[in-house]
């Protein structure tokens, strides 16, 4: 049978007749048959779309009944919905608890990463989720930046501080964001008191510290007993003009003062500045661009709960007395509890660092006495060395067939970023002796740099490539140590310092989240 036009089909159940080829037909219970399309067939109820026009909320009706109708969906996507440049995301398929709060953290290469966090989740607990969401390769010496990239402003959270305690205090129109990354000085202050705090900062003008040593004094700031004084001079940027002014400061317990009349510790010439409960200490970002400051040593006092119109900025004359004021601040303000931060951040490292001896049969062995331990040092390194001089004499290591860039594969290997870039990394990571990494020479042709943090400085050595019998090696010392990659030149400055002033022993790395 031939059929013109369009047609749709029919089962059974239907109650509509239609015309086929001028022949009238019913249909039966299991008569299939081929009726044309009409438009305004109300009695087809089966299998139809509902077509749900874009002004469906302004026709007057009651649009609860509808969309109560249709289940909801959990975005998969909540940070596309989030506003522009929030540090909080609203997401619609939240945790089953209430008590669980997002949070988004970036990482040094711009990428962030969403996180769920209780609301008494303290830096240190947060920092510890990132790890294990990261895969990072160790536990410790991270660290949760608060940074404020507008006004050039950084700062370290403590272990104890609650994350979303913290950011409540932020602004909802700024663009400040939490940070993860490696932190090697958040305590270093505890190891080396005397290279932060000099003595010529140390005042003893408590009578309870007359006396003493500075050693003493030191010990005392460090166990947040009494306490003595920090003074010295220091650039302030005078409010509303974009002069800078030499004032002598004093930092006490009870708050930071200036001095309206050189270095006079008189009631009568001191003025209050600040209050240390409630205030933060960070340090400034490009702090000659953003502020005009007379050196890179700036640092900034903010009030917890301020916008950023009243901060207050001070500029040191070097690394060393800005590390002096930014320590003392925190000891100052957080007392005992730093302490205990720093004695339960040791205890995964000292659990983890013992001599080993694998020789026996029965496996390894915990080396207790010292001698000993310092013996299989001695021995490792040796072993090391003839690894090494073996591997320099096989054959065929030319150019050619060595994986030169094997050194691009490594943490510590930073590619084309420049010297100032590179002394910012070590700084943001923490000023530690052994602080390292390597990039590429923007001056010299396939030559690489190895900067070195020493003593709150970074220094910065040129890596020389060199040929000797037809193979190619680097070099530090014109010649007098080779080394066939850089792989080989970090391993051994790991073990012996040569020509650095200390050896390598922290990697400036770079997570991505």
């Amino acid at each position: 049978m031939e059929v013109a036009g369009p047609w749709t089909e029919v089962f059974e159940g239907s109650e509509r007749t239609e015309e086929s080829g001028g022949a009238d037909s019913l249909l039966g219970s299991s008569t299939l048959t081929l009726a044309p399309l009409v438009s305004d067939s109300p009695s087809i109820r089966r299998s139809q779309p509902i077509f749900i026009t874009s002004n469906r909320y302004d026709r007057g009706g009651d649009s609860s009944s509808l969309s109560s109708s249709v289940p909801s969906i959990p975005n998969p996507f909540p940070e596309l919905c989030s506003p522009s440049k929030s540090p909080v995301l609203i997401s619609s398929c939240s945790p089953s608890t209430s008590d669980k709060h997002l949070i988004k953290v970036y990482g040094e290469d711009s990428h962030s990463r969403s996180v769920w966090v209780s609301s008494g989740a303290t830096a240190r607990e947060v920092c510890h989720l990132l790890v294990q969401t990261a895969h990072c390769s160790d536990q410790e010496n991270w660290a949760l930046l608060e940074v404020h990239p507008t006004l050039g402003l950084e700062r370290c959270l403590e272990d104890h501080e609650v994350v979303l305690k913290v950011q409540a205090t932020w602004s909802l129109k700024g663009d400040t964001r939490f940070m993860f990354c490696k932190n090697y000085a958040k305590y270093e202050f505890f190891r080396k008191p005397m290279l932060f705090f000099p003595e010529s900062m140390i005042s003893d003008s408590a009578d309870v510290s007359k006396g003493m040593t500075s050693a003493e004094l030191i010990q005392n700031l460090l166990r947040s007993g009494t306490c003595p004084e920090i003074q010295g001079f220091l650039h302030v940027k005078e409010s509303s003009r974009k002069t800078w002014k030499k004032v002598y400061f004093f930092l006490r317990r009870s708050g930071l003062y200036c001095s309206t009349k050189g270095s006079s510790k008189e009631p009568r010439h001191l003025q209050c500045v600040a209050d240390l409960e409630d205030l933060n200490v960070y340090t400034v970002v490009n702090s000659r661009k953003l502020y005009g400051a007379p050196a890179d040593f700036t640092f900034c006092i903010k009030v917890t709960t301020s916008s950023g119109s009243d901060l207050k900025i001070l500029c040191a004359e070097n690394e060393q007395t800005r590390t002096c004021w930014t320590s003392a601040f925190r000891l100052f303000k957080y007392g005992k509890q730093l302490q205990c931060n720093y004695q339960l951040s040791n205890l995964g490292i000292e659990a983890s660092l013992v001599a080993m001896d694998f020789s026996g049969k029965a496996g390894g062995r915990v080396i207790q006495n010292p001698t000993e331990a310092q013996s299989a040092e001695r021995e490792e390194g040796q072993a090391w060395r003839r690894r090494e001089a073996l591997r320099c004499s096989l054959p065929n290591l030319n150019s050619n067939t060595r994986p030169s860039s094997i050194h691009k594969t490594q943490p510590w290997f930073h590619g084309g970023v420049s010297r100032k870039e590179a002394q910012r990394l070590i700084e943001k990571q923490g000023l530690v002796d052994g602080m390292f990494l390597i990039r590429d020479s923007q001056q010299h042709a396939q030559c690489f740099v190895l900067s070195l943090c020493y003593k709150l400085k970074t220094k910065h050595y040129l890596v020389i490539p060199c040929e000797e019998g037809g193979r190619k090696y680097f070099t530090m010392d014109d010649g007098l140590t080779l080394f066939i990659d850089l792989l080989q030149l970090v391993e051994f400055h790991q073990i012996n310092k040569g020509i650095l002033p200390v050896c390598l022993k922290h990697p400036c790395v770079c997570v991505a989240l």
